[in-house]
Formats: C-alpha cells, sequence, structure tokens
C-alpha cells in the first residue's frame, strides 16, 4: 500500500536526516523552534475469521463511512445450508424431550383407565361371592373347596386393581429420569450447533466498526479470501498521529502529556496535540558512531495525538508537519 513516491521507511529515514541536519546546524537553537515530523496512522484492518470468495464489496476507497456500515460479503451459501440443517436438528431434539416429559398417549391412557375400572368391577362381584360362601361355609353348607376357591379369586381381583393402578400412575409420569437428562443434553448440544452456525453465517458480513476514511481496499469482488486475510483498511480520524523526532539534548525535558502545535502547509492555524510516547530506543544518522562528536546525530522518536479528534479528518498519513512545544 502506497501513500508516495517513498516508502514509509525511507520516509522515515529522510525526517531523521534533516532531524540531525537541524542539530548540527543550530546547536544554539531555542527550544521553541520547531521539529521536524509526518502524520501516521493506525489502521483497522478489517477480516472475516471465516475464508470465502468476495461476493460484495460495499465500499470504495477514499469514501467515508459511518459506523456500522457495510464494508463487504463473502460468499456464504454453505453457511447457510449448514445453519438450515442446524435449526432443523434443534427443532426436532426440542419435539423429542417434549414427547418424553408427556408420557403416554391419551388413548393409552384411556385403555388402562378403563382396565382399571373393570378389575375393581370384578373385585367388587369376588368380594360378595366371597362372602356369600364363608356364611355358608360356616353352616357346614359348602366344602371347604368352595370357600377356598372363592377367597382366592378375590384376592386375585385385588391383586390386578393394584397392578393396573401402577401401571397407569407409571404411563402418567412421563420418561425416565436418565432417559430426560440425555434428551436435555441433546437439546443443550443442538442449541450450541445452532448458535455456532448463525454465527458462521454473521461473519461472512463485516461492518465498519466506528465512523472512519476507507483507506485502502485490498480484494476485487470474485476474488478468493483467506481466512483472516484483512479486505477493507480504516482510518478513523482519531487514529492518525503526529511522529516526529527530538535531539538527544532535549529528550530528557520532554514528558507524556506535554502539549505540542503542529502546523500543516495549507494550515494557518497550528492543531493542538499532546504527547502520548516517547520512544526508549534512540535512532541514529550515518556514519553510527557512538562517541562524543556524534552525539549530536542522536534523536529519539516521539509520537503525539491530536487534542480534538474531527480536526483531523481531512489529514492523510504521510503529510510533512512541524511540531514545537507549547509555550
Amino acid at each position: 500500500m502506497k501513500t508516495s513516491s517513498l516508502t514509509r521507511p525511507a520516509l522515515r529515514a529522510v525526517f531523521i536526516l534533516a532531524s540531525a541536519t537541524l542539530i548540527l546546524a543550530g546547536c544554539s537553537r531555542p527550544s521553541t523552534v520547531g521539529y521536524q515530523g509526518y502524520l501516521e496512522g493506525d489502521f483497522i484492518y478489517v477480516a472475516a475469521p471465516l475464508a470465502g470468495q468476495l461476493e460484495t464489496l460495499a465500499v470504495a476507497k477514499g469514501s467515508r463511512i459511518s459506523a456500522g456500515s457495510t464494508l463487504f460479503t463473502l460468499e456464504h451459501a454453505n453457511e447457510l445450508a449448514a445453519q438450515r440443517q442446524a435449526a432443523e436438528q434443534f427443532r426436532a431434539v426440542r419435539a423429542r424431550l417434549a414427547d418424553a416429559q408427556k408420557g403416554s398417549r391419551p388413548s393409552e391412557l384411556a385403555t388402562l383407565t378403563a382396565r382399571l375400572d373393570q378389575a375393581r368391577a370384578a373385585a367388587e362381584l369376588s368380594q360378595l361371592d366371597l362372602t356369600r360362601q364363608k356364611n355358608l361355609y360356616d353352616t357346614r353348607v359348602v366344602a371347604e373347596a368352595d370357600f377356598d376357591r372363592a377367597r382366592l379369586n378375590h384376592e386375585r381381583n385385588t391383586r390386578a386393581i393394584e397392578e393396573l393402578a401402577a401401571q397407569l400412575a407409571t404411563a402418567q409420569l412421563g420418561g425416565r429420569t436418565d432417559a430426560l437428562t440425555a434428551a436435555e443434553a441433546e437439546v443443550s448440544a443442538a442449541r450450541a450447533a445452532k448458535e455456532k452456525s448463525d454465527w458462521a453465517v454473521a461473519q461472512k458480513t463485516q461492518s465498519a466498526p466506528r465512523e472512519a476514511l476507507v483507506y485502502d481496499t485490498l480484494y476485487r469482488a470474485g476474488e478468493f479470501v483467506a481466512a483472516g486475510s484483512p479486505v477493507v483498511s480504516l482510518l478513523p480520524a482519531e487514529n492518525i498521529k503526529v511522529r516526529f523526532f527530538v535531539p538527544e539534548a532535549e529528550f530528557a525535558s520532554l514528558r507524556a502529556g506535554a502539549t505540542v502545535l503542529i502546523k500543516i502547509n495549507g494550515q494557518s492555524t497550528p492543531l493542538a496535540a499532546h504527547i502520548n510516547y516517547l520512544s526508549p530506543q534512540p535512532e541514529y544518522t550515518p556514519p553510527i558512531l557512538y562517541n562524543r562528536e556524534n552525539r549530536a546525530k542522536l534523536v529519539f522518536m516521539i509520537e503525539a495525538v491530536f487534542n480534538d479528534p474531527a480536526a483531523t479528518r481531512d489529514l492523510h498519513p504521510g503529510q510533512p508537519v512541524d511540531v514545537a512545544l507549547a509555550k
């Protein structure tokens, strides 16, 4: 990505050399004399975490967009199919869980209820017969075998009532605890799969995280984009900063937060900024000789951000600037 006929490293070397030249030319320069520097930008590179062919590029290089504006869309037919599949699987396991929670069907419950009523009627009839047989047995009218037969028949009918009542209660309970736990786990897994497929579809379309300048577009519609490969680079106004260089003798007097005035060609009024970074590493201009005579060539890089980001909307990285400390 080019911003001028010089590359960024070459442009930086030019400013370092110019700063050293000013130092050599005027060692008695007052501290209020400006330093040379240039504008730099912290770009936002927007990419999709999934690969795909670039289907739509919704922005043009050099245009300004608002937060939330659609930037690009990758083809996502496969993701849409997976989303539909996950949604149907989720619906199916939810239905199975609901069915397991309901127990037997109404018609099955009605059958068990009818059989229980029949058993109760049979037990009532056998109770009457047992009472008659006992009276006859007490008066020695019937044999003991007839009495025993009536007694056992009534006991069998009573056990039938208990068995059918237990079956009806079980049918009304629904699935067993373990089966319900397994069904609930299947629902949770299907829900997670659906959320994953929804996320995959959403990631194929990327939007601007904030208001910014479309600094560059790196792909054209129809080209294949690898996962994580930036498609658009954005430059918000607040991400434009100043980079300048000061001599070693004056570096120690500067502090983070100090106000500086930025003079830009074509603008009559300097823009206020404040220092937010002081490089801990010195830089040199050739020849690289670390001795007393060449210490005047030792410079440190400093960065400053503008106090009013709105004032930087028409500024561009690479523009040369003059920096002066505010009095």
